[in-house]
């Protein structure tokens, strides 16, 4: 049980720390986590040791350190490794090309990509996608499962009606609906997104359709994207 409980604070400690990417102090780091100050600094020195937190430069204060990000940059490739062939099917049942995304510090990015063979098909790069979250099918998907107070922070910074249109969105979208956007990664193309949780965290699966095609294309596309998420998910799933 002692084991579980110092699991529990060092997990609640880098929990905080990655809310805060420009560090916190210890003192911060108690008042957040509700623990007592000596715990705190004792949990950081043995993570420290293990450069899971190091110091901030010219600061007094913790942030997460470079062997996190080692391990989401090897989950990363995992995740690539194991989901590739199944992008590749789902791009040729639908004609058209596939995204795999997932997020750094609240943007969007194409992790994989599978272009679809097509005359008109959508070409995109890897990379992050310089759009604010909730302006992309994926980070709409994403975003929807994330904490109420991570989603009202961002409805705090639209406009009345953008921020109530959203949370509708995002309410239906918790609800297992498709995640839509018209312009997340072009003026010409139409997202249509999941989100998919596995062990390896969350990530959303996108298919990038011409305008030309969403139409007839769109009941099809969820379709299969839906089937995508409860297949990714059985085989990765946390649970």
């Amino acid at each position: 049980m002692a084991g579980i409980q110092v699991i529990a604070r060092a997990a609640a400690i880098m929990r905080a720390l990655g809310d805060a990417p420009n560090g916190l102090s210890l003192g911060a780091l108690a008042e957040k986590t509700k623990l007592p100050r000596s715990t705190v600094q004792r949990i950081v020195c043995a993570l420290e040791h293990e450069h899971f937190i190091e110091a901030c430069d010219g600061n007094y204060g913790v942030r997460l350190g470079p062997e996190l990000a080692r391990l989401i940059y090897q989950s990363q490739v995992d995740i690539i490794s194991t989901t590739h062939p199944l992008l590749q099917d789902l791009s040729a049942k639908l004609g058209e090309s596939i995204a795999l995304c997932g997020l750094e510090e609240n943007q969007v990015v194409v992790l994989d990509r599978i272009v679809a063979e097509q005359v008109l098909r959508v070409v995109f790069p890897v990379g992050a996608i310089r759009l604010p979250i909730h302006e992309t099918a994926p980070g709409k998907a994403m975003l929807a499962h994330m904490s109420a107070e991570k989603i009202d922070t961002l409805l705090e910074q639209l406009e009345a009606h953008a921020a109530k249109q959203l949370r509708e969105e995002l309410v239906a979208i918790r609800s297992g609906a498709v995640a839509l956007d018209d312009h997340g990664f072009s003026s010409e193309m139409t997202g249509m997104a999941v989100a998919v949780e596995t062990l390896f965290g969350r990530y959303a699966v996108a298919a990038v359709v011409p305008n030309t095609r969403v139409q007839q294309m769109a009941d099809q596309v969820q379709q299969e994207l839906l089937s995508f998420k409860a297949i990714l998910e059985t085989k990765l799933g946390r649970h």
